[in-house]
């Protein structure tokens, strides 16, 4: 007889299979215990329905520091922290998995140890099959370094959004990829003046120069950034209230993980100090490039000139005396008439050229303004047309000038043509005279004092500001090619400084301009007393011997020839040594005339040794300059070159009448 558990499908069969199973369902159960207890990047453990302890992995010994036997049987809430006990987290923790089927979170837990994790905790419950509530799982993972990267992340970005928004120096701020308005610093309101609710959306372009958004700048800017990785440039910006400012700024691109453009950075500096620093200091450093051009022109015009006087100087002698010995031919004195007219003209213009340079010998006197100006009005009237009629504006009563009348008169034919060529349309001049008086600060570079301020008014174009800074610059010129020198204001301004006066001129475009010459106010004397007036009948002198002294043969032959021609004795010397050795060698001297540019021996050193040795001696110095050592030369005769032979006789008279010494009578010395 088989027995029935032998066989295949009995009740034996089925009770092997069942303890297989059972066997592998613990087998599993191990594994999987095994797979748990061992994990140690996760706390895995077991919550009891009250939320006790009753498993442990490896993984919650590591991140909470309690062993099993610590652990197993405490209540889960000592894992949180005092704060979260006190909202009683722990219970509706359990209460949410309970009843919503999981709870999860991020926050900080408490270790065995007293310190702090950040951690990323999940709570399942855990139901029997007829779904009894048998307890919880709970997953626990340490995240506190990654919480500490994320807040040390977002420490950095508000730092340096802190640090962005608090610049105020600089314009930093955010466009979208279209070049719309996404962040405003405090250094955008401060520069741009407007507040963010004002600007943010707003398309960058407003910022621009309508000349720069007519060439489409904004768009190039941006589209340079993103092609080329940056764009620099410098220029005009404009702030909300229409003013402008000058801006270095600087575009860069915002690229995200993938490279695709998502905005741009755009930093803006107002450095218009420092471009009007920049512009100051170009402008100072041209000024004295230019002022280093007019000193080396100021003296080669002045050495011309001097040269020129000594020429004209000897052409005017001889001219003189060649027409006192010319038979009288009619048409032959007309000639010599002629050359000497043609050598004055030279005379006056080397008194320009010196005028301009500042070194020309002034004959100063009193003047009286109106009446100067009223003795020229023909010449006036001539030299401007007569579609311009020519108006005057004077006091009842003006002080006296004291200046160089001749060079007044051609300062003021000088201004009235200027004035005429700023009216190509027409227009009306007024010539004004008025006191003026300076007390303690200087005006326009004048000293204190009393002025007589003549003035050239025109209705002409006028100049604006930088025409008008540069007109009296030598050279400078608005008028067309062959209609002016640039030479005119800077002589007029040469003669004022000269005179110790002031031109000042004062223009607004379209509304014309006027010149104002400031003389100084003559201190004594009137008409009567002007030296501009004719001399009396010059006295004759007896013979006299004369030293004459002079580097340049042709103006020593000329100066003997005149002297000999009125019957004086005459010496000669090329040198100021020479000079002192004729006077040593002989005491029959009454008079020397000296030059005063001269190799060596100046003509106020050799008037200083005359003077310590021959103090009697009468000396004349004859030169074309005026800077001259005034403090050597107090009350020494003065001759200014060129001159002709009238002008040497009335300088010898006028010598020997101020040293007190009788006209006929030799003078001795020794």
């Amino acid at each position: 007889m088989v027995d029935d558990r032998l066989r295949p499908g009995t009740a034996s069969d089925e009770v092997t299979s069942a303890s297989t199973a059972i066997e592998a369902a613990v087998l599993d159960n191990d594994r999987y215990r095994l797979l748990v207890e061992n994990i140690v990047d996760y706390a895995i453990y077991m919550l009891d329905p009250t939320g006790r302890v009753v498993s442990w992995n490896r993984g919650a010994q590591r991140f909470k520091g309690y062993a099993d036997a610590e652990i197993i049987g405490e209540h889960f809430s000592r894992f949180y922290t005092p704060e979260d006990q006190a909202t009683d987290l722990p219970r509706r923790a359990l209460q949410i998995a309970a009843t919503e089927g999981r709870f999860e979170q991020e926050g900080w837990r408490v270790r065995k140890d007293g310190s702090l994790m950040w951690a990323h905790v999940l709570i399942d419950p855990i139901r029997g099959e007829d779904g009894t509530l048998v307890g919880y799982a709970k997953v626990t993972r340490d995240l506190s370094e990654r919480q500490a990267t994320k807040a040390a992340l977002q420490q950095s970005e508000q730092h340096f959004r802190l640090l962005v928004q608090g610049v105020r120096d600089y314009a930093i701020y955010m466009l979208d990829p279209r070049g719309r308005i996404t962040s405003w610093n405090k250094g955008a309101q401060r520069f741009k003046g407007y507040a963010d609710e004002e600007i943010i959306g707003e398309h960058f372009s407003r910022f621009y120069t309508e000349e720069d958004r007519a060439t489409a700048l904004p768009a190039r800017a941006l589209r340079t950034a993103a092609t080329e990785g940056r764009f620099e440039a410098e220029g005009w910006r404009v702030r909300k209230d229409g003013t402008r400012f000058w801006a270095h700024v600087i575009i860069d691109p915002i690229r995200g993980e993938h490279d695709e453009l998502v905005g741009f950075a755009k930093i803006t500096r107002d450095v218009t100090e420092r471009k009007k620093a920049q512009e100051e200091l170009d402008a100072t450093r041209a000024r004295f490039i230019q002022s280093q051009k007019m000193e080396a022109i100021g003296q080669l015009t002045g050495g011309v000139a001097h040269d020129f006087n000594n020429l004209l100087a000897v052409v005017l002698g001889n001219l003189h005396l060649a027409r006192k010995r010319l038979p009288h031919d009619r048409k032959l004195l007309q000639f010599i008439d002629n050359s000497i007219q043609a050598a004055e003209r030279g005379a006056t213009l080397t008194k320009r050229m010196l005028a301009f340079a500042r070194r020309q010998e002034l004959a100063t006197g009193n003047i009286d303004v109106p009446e100067l100006v009223r003795g020229m009005a023909e010449l006036l009237q001539r030299s401007i047309g007569s579609t311009i009629p020519v108006g005057t504006q004077f006091p009842l009563q003006l002080p006296l000038a004291f200046a160089d009348a001749s060079q007044l008169e051609l300062a003021l034919l000088n201004l009235t043509v200027n004035a005429r060529d700023a009216m190509p349309l027409g227009g009306t001049i007024t010539i004004g005279a008025r006191d003026e008086r300076v007390i303690a600060e200087e005006v326009a570079g004048l000293k204190p004092g009393r002025y007589v301020c003549l003035s050239v008014t025109d209705t002409g174009e006028g100049m604006d500001e930088q025409t008008l800074a540069r007109a009296a610059d030598p050279f400078f010129t608005t008028k067309g090619i062959g209609k002016g020198t640039g030479l005119g204001l800077s002589m007029v301004h040469g003669f004022a400084e000269q005179s110790g006066g002031r031109l000042i001129l004062k223009s607004t475009p379209g509304q014309g301009t006027t010149a104002e010459l400031w003389l100084p106010e003559a201190e004594t004397g009137n008409l009567r007393e002007d030296a501009t007036q004719p001399d009396p009948a010059l006295p004759a002198l007896q013979a006299l011997t004369v030293l004459v002294v002079d580097d340049d043969p042709l103006v020593l032959m000329n100066t003997a020839a005149m002297l000999e021609d009125l019957g004086h004795a005459v010496l000669e010397a090329s040198s100021g040594e020479q000079a002192l050795r004729v006077l040593r060698r002989t005491d029959d001297v009454d008079l020397v005339i000296t030059d005063q540019m001269m190799p060596g021996v100046t003509g106020a050193q050799l008037i200083e040794a005359i003077g310590s040795e021959y103090p009697a001696l009468p000396v004349i110095l004859a030169s074309g300059y005026a800077e001259l050592p005034e403090d050597q030369l107090a009350g020494i005769a003065r001759l200014s070159k060129p001159f002709g032979q009238a002008e040497l006789a009335r300088a010898l008279v006028g010598t020997l009448r101020s040293e007190g010494q009788v006209l006929a009578f030799r003078p001795k010395h020794g």
